[in-house]
């Protein structure tokens, strides 16, 4: 099978810590929630196969948790698996709570098997849709579910309320254990094997063979709105949805609300949440609609899994006469490397800016400024081994700033919480590259090479940042989908090619850009961010609670 260009140590790439030590004050819930998770292996069947999967309570997605702005959530995790487990909450900011942010050993120490640990944090200032997912290893590949947080009582959506509210997660799916795909990718120094299919809700559907039992249904009634709240939870990919037949209006990314748009077509990368309002027709439909989904790259094929996963929207009918075989409807998707759909999307989203969801981006100078190169590289093979980089003698990495990260044996904010950071990190991850070259042309081959470490980079509080982070060309160009904890961030700007000191800033959008947790960066381009630096900790997290030991 075919191997991803897309290594495993991407998602751990995110380089910019923000380390101080306050005095948390008190926070006053609305009320607690408790959750019981059960991590626990469970056999499902999927495309003919059935194996074991690690699981939180045995369900495939996880449980959906439904939760309040303002509420305090206690999520008592055990762990009755082999593997080591740690869980992320993601998007949300963590305020006063660094400890339950889920990163392995950057904010905590896995959960190790038969032990026990409760995720306690507050919602602050958030409401919308997120989800959580495991944040070790590739354990997320099963180990994840939706997290919805809905505003505070008497708090109205800028919109009209929908009739109803249904989650939609995509996901990826492998025949084969996904550890052993990714311990070996680990050892051979490539990217794992593509997935065998995507997913709604868990489910492949009709376009795959052996899946037409495994479909997502939704039933609608005529004449209403509902609210699909749409998550992707793949590992890799970034997605085309759309429903047929249907328009959708975007009303909210990453669980702030945008201008609405209509939009027939939706593009939602890897960590990406979209909720999207769908009209359904005035009069019941003699029709039975697709709902689908399909990878964006710009990678060539072979290295994704270019497949279609569907759903089904079913209009209710209240007689028999009408319970018989309808006839289908499917969407039409842009080709998997529709690079002006991407950014035509993208343009798009604009925070809604109103008085009471304000846009508040850092404006003029900055404190800090950052230039990140994202995107592949080369490491020397391990001794005795044989790899499948480049050469025998390479494997493949990902890395900023030509900068490859080294997971630490003690978590990050163990160290910065007990004064003991000499030997587990060090302060001087660059914010520039060291050597400037044509990033989007052909590079030198000697900026195949990287370097690795446990390098940070250190903000005081409340400090302005811009990152810009420009896509490289170095083995392949490609759109890499970059996450930050603890903040929401500003998309100032974006564009093709090299990133332009002296003239791109002058196009930035500060009045009101899109305010987002997620970003993808363009393949062969740039984007740039913005944020305020108010969350102080490791990985952008506060020190709190008693600590978890590596």
């Amino acid at each position: 099978m075919a191997s991803s260009l897309l290594p495993p140590s991407l998602p751990f790439l995110i380089v910019s810590y923000v380390m101080l030590i306050v005095v948390p004050s008190a926070i006053v819930a609305q009320q607690i929630r408790h959750f019981e998770f059960n991590v626990q292996m469970a056999k499902v069947t999927r495309l003919c196969n059935t194996k074991s999967i690690v699981t939180v309570n045995g369900q495939f997605p996880g449980p959906k948790l439904i939760v309040r702005e303002g509420d305090r959530v206690v999520v008592k995790v055990t762990n009755h698996v082999s593997y080591n487990i740690t869980l992320h909450w993601h998007g949300i900011r963590q305020l006063r709570s660094g400890w339950a942010d889920g990163p392995a050993y950057v904010t905590q120490c896995p959960i190790q098997t038969g032990q026990t640990y409760v995720y306690d944090f507050t919602i602050i200032g958030q409401r919308g849709t997120f989800f959580w997912h495991a944040h070790i290893s590739w354990l997320r590949a099963t180990l994840y579910g939706p997290l919805i947080i809905l505003p505070k009582i008497g708090v109205p959506y800028p919109f009209p309320k929908p009739y109803k509210e249904v989650p939609i997660i995509l996901g990826e799916w492998w025949k084969a254990d996904i550890e052993a795909i990714i311990s070996e990718a680990l050892q051979i120094g490539g990217g794992p094997n593509i997935s065998d299919a995507y997913t709604i809700n868990g489910l492949p559907g009709p376009l795959y063979n052996c899946s037409t039992q495994d479909t997502f249904k939704l039933e609608v009634e005529a004449g209403k709105t509902y609210m699909l709240r749409l998550i992707n939870a793949a590992v890799n990919d970034e997605l085309f949805f759309s429903v047929a037949d249907h328009n959708l209006t975007v009303v909210d990314v990453d669980g702030v609300y945008v201008k609405p748009f209509d939009a027939d077509i939706i593009l939602i990368s890897t960590g990406q949440t979209t909720n999207l309002l769908l009209r359904t027709k005035r009069s019941h439909s003699k029709a039975t609609f697709l709902m689908e989904a399909r990878p964006y790259s710009t990678a060539f094929r072979g290295t994704y899994d270019n497949t279609t996963v569907a759903g089904v929207l079913k209009y209710e009918f209240r007689t028999a006469a009408f319970h018989k075989a309808l006839p289908f409807r499917a969407p039409t998707l842009p080709a998997f490397n529709d690079t002006s759909f991407a950014a035509n999307f993208a343009r798009k989203l604009r925070s809604l800016a109103t008085p009471l969801f304000p846009a508040r981006v850092p404006r003029g100078d900055t404190d800090r400024r950052f230039f990140f190169t994202v995107g592949l590289g080369t490491l020397p093979c391990p001794a005795n081994a044989t790899c499948q980089g480049p050469t025998n003698d390479t494997m493949f990495a990902a890395a900023i700033n030509n900068v490859s990260f080294v997971t630490p044996a003690t978590a990050l904010l163990q160290a910065h919480y007990f004064g003991q950071s000499r030997g587990v990190y060090t302060q001087d991850f660059p914010a520039f590259p060291a050597a400037p070259f044509d990033y989007t042309g052909e590079p030198p081959s000697n900026d195949m090479a990287l370097g690795n470490g446990t390098r940070l980079a250190v903000l005081p509080f409340n400090t302005s940042v811009e990152v810009v982070m420009q896509d490289t060309n170095i083995l392949v160009a490609e759109s890499h989908p970059l996450h930050l904890h603890g903040f929401n961030f500003f998309v100032v700007g974006q564009g093709p090619g090299n990133f332009d000191p002296a003239n791109d800033p002058a196009s930035f959008n500060l009045v009101d850009p899109v305010e987002r947790n997620t970003v993808a960066v363009p393949a062969g381009g740039w984007v740039a961010i913005r944020f305020l630096a108010d969350n102080p900790g490791t990985n952008s997290k506060l020190l709190k609670i008693k600590v978890p030991i590596c």
